[in-house]
C-alpha cells in the first residue's frame, strides 16, 4: 500500500511519545520551562495536549473517533501514558484498514483544504515539535536521554563518533509494563571520550 509508511512512521511516533514521558518523574508534572512563566507549557499540560490535540485531529479530519475522552481518570503519569498507549493503538489499528482513495481525498484542514496524507504527515511533525520541547525540559532538570530519533550525548554522543541508538524500552508494552513497577531502563555509557556536540565549549 502506497501510505504504509505513514502507517509505520504513526506507529513509531506512539512509541516516541510514550518513551519522552517515560524519561520523566512524577514529582515533575507542574515543572515549566520558566518557573515563573506560564507561557510555556508544563510536563502535565504537554500531557495534555499531546491527548487532546491528537484526539481532535483525528476526530474531526481524518473521521477516526477512538475515545469521548481522551483524558485518564485520574492525571498522573502512568495514566496518561496508558491511556495514550490505548487510543493510539485504536487509531493506528483504524489507519490499516483504510484504502488508498482515503489518504489521497482532500478534506478540510482548518480553514484550507488537504489530503488525508498530508495532514497526517503534518500531525507527525506537530508531536515532534512538541515532543522535542520536551526533550529540552529534561535537560533543564539535569536528566540522562535514552534515545528518541538517535544517539544522545547519554547514549555514546554523536552519530559521527558512532554512537549507538539506545532506546529505555525495546516496545510499548515492555514500557508500559516497567513504567508501572521498577522502571527498569537500557543503561546508558554517557558521553565517552570525545565532545558530544558539534561545537564543545
Amino acid at each position: 500500500m502506497r501510505y504504509q509508511f505513514v502507517i509505520d512512521t504513526y506507529q513509531t511516533e506512539i512509541q516516541k511519545v510514550l518513551s519522552m514521558w517515560a524519561m520523566f518523574d512524577d514529582d515533575d508534572l507542574e515543572t515549566r520551562p520558566s518557573a515563573t512563566d506560564s507561557r510555556g507549557r508544563s510536563v502535565l499540560e504537554h500531557m495534555v495536549h499531546q491527548s487532546m490535540s491528537e484526539n481532535l485531529w483525528f476526530t474531526t479530519m481524518l473521521g477516526i473517533a477512538v475515545s469521548d475522552n481522551p483524558l485518564p481518570s485520574e492525571e498522573t503519569r502512568l495514566g496518561f501514558m496508558s491511556a495514550y498507549a490505548e487510543n493510539a493503538a485504536k487509531r493506528l489499528a483504524a489507519l490499516r484498514e483504510k484504502p488508498e482513495t482515503w489518504w489521497e481525498e482532500e478534506v478540510d484542514f482548518f480553514e484550507v483544504k488537504r489530503s488525508r496524507a498530508w495532514i497526517m504527515t503534518r500531525r507527525i511533525a506537530h508531536t515532534s515539535h512538541h515532543r522535542g520541547q520536551q526533550a529540552a525540559m529534561l535537560r533543564m532538570l539535569g536528566r540522562d536521554l535514552h534515545s528518541n530519533y538517535g544517539p544522545t550525548a547519554d547514549t555514546g554522543g554523536l552519530m559521527q563518533n558512532q554512537a549507538p541508538v539506545i532506546y529505555a524500552y525495546p516496545d510499548v508494552a515492555t514500557l508500559l509494563e516497567e513504567e508501572a513497577g521498577a522502571r527498569g531502563k537500557a543503561p546508558l555509557p554517557g558521553p565517552g571520550d570525545k565532545p558530544p556536540t558539534e561545537r564543545p565549549g
